[in-house]
């Protein structure tokens, strides 16, 4: 029925442990019945004595629409509900356990009236699986990828402790001990970052290094930000032209030479934040009525009063609201 139209299907003989002999099929995937499957199975080449140890099977859930949702993963509707996982329509543990944690954090700061937590887009892949969902909708099992994000290149391993430790420490899940921890790396990125951008060398210091590794040579002196930046440079290989670095830890290094390496994208892409972020301050009135805004495209409007998005940003990435609706909702909400 999935591959009809095909003349072969590739399966995949995987062992499921070091200590036994069972094996996976993978892409032989079925809910069928058990019977139906063992048949299947033994009319592969090679598998007509195969024993089966357990079925193949498939699951059904009912799933709420992650449109009735704030960011805060809690119904519009009902005051103190949240929702997350599969139950979103999502797929995968990673999905569902991203989920939970936020809507677990924003009951928890309901319960102690303190604000609720709304991750970016531009800050985590969290915010932008919950902005998908609840601002989009989802008509597939979703899954988290990276082509997701815009803002991917800002989205590294390497920086999240740097991205979200500080929202961590408000909502009292990372310790003042933790936190302080951060802050002292953090100082120290910094400060290594700044001294490589100021620490400025020679032509004659610096050309025999960059000929040895097949670099080109300097006709004027250059900082060692500069010479990190070019393709053949590492942090580490950096250190035979830089005696008097004091050192860092792994983690930092790979930090430091990123950022400095992906300066100028990272540029544009704050430069993108930074625009859509003016539109995520522009609130909309929840009891906005949207039939009375006049220049609004019908089908913009139908949309909006769907979702009911909480700001600007947010209404723009509905599909079937373009810049041009925008434009109209903040002449109309009077704002600049």
């Amino acid at each position: 029925m999935r591959f009809a139209d095909k003349e072969r299907h590739q399966l995949f003989i995987e062992p499921m442990g070091a200590d036994t002999d069972e094996m996976y099929i993978q892409g032989f995937s079925s809910s069928l019945p058990e019977e139906v499957q063992t048949q299947m199975l033994h009319s592969l080449t090679g598998f007509a004595n195969a024993r089966i140890m357990r079925t193949a099977y498939a699951i059904e859930y009912d799933c709420a629409d992650p449109t009735q949702l704030y960011p805060t993963l809690e119904f519009k509707s009902v005051s103190g509900l949240y929702g997350a996982g599969q139950f979103n329509g999502t797929s995968g543990y990673e999905e569902a356990a991203a989920q939970g944690l936020i809507a677990g954090i924003n009951a928890a700061c309901k319960l102690q009236q303190k604000e609720p937590i709304q991750l970016s887009r531009s800050g985590s892949y969290i915010g932008t699986l919950i902005d998908d969902l609840v601002t989009k909708g989802t008509n597939e099992p979703y899954r988290m990828m990276t082509s997701r994000s815009e803002y991917r290149l800002l989205l590294r391993q390497d920086n999240a402790d740097l991205r979200l430790t500080p929202t961590g420490y408000r909502v009292g899940l990372v310790s003042s001990e933790r936190y302080q921890q951060f802050l002292n790396k953090k100082k120290l990125q910094e400060g290594e970052i700044a001294r490589l951008e100021n620490t400025y060398l020679s032509p004659e210091e610096v050309n025999p290094f960059l000929i040895a590794i097949g670099e080109s040579e300097l006709k004027s002196g250059a900082s060692l930000a500069d010479l990190l930046r070019r393709p053949a440079v590492s942090y580490s290989c950096l250190a035979s032209v830089d005696p008097n670095r004091s050192p860092l830890p792994a983690a930092s290094m790979l930090t430091v030479e990123t950022e400095i390496k992906y300066e100028g994208y990272a540029k544009r892409e704050l430069a993108e934040v930074e625009r859509h972020r003016k539109l995520e301050e522009k609130k909309i009135p929840k009891e906005i009525d949207y039939t009375q805004i006049r220049g609004l495209r019908i089908e913009a409007m139908q949309k909006l009063k769907q979702y009911r998005p909480l700001t600007l940003g947010q209404a723009s990435r509905i599909s079937g609201v373009n810049p041009a609706d925008i434009t109209v909702l903040l002449i109309f909400l009077g704002m600049k």
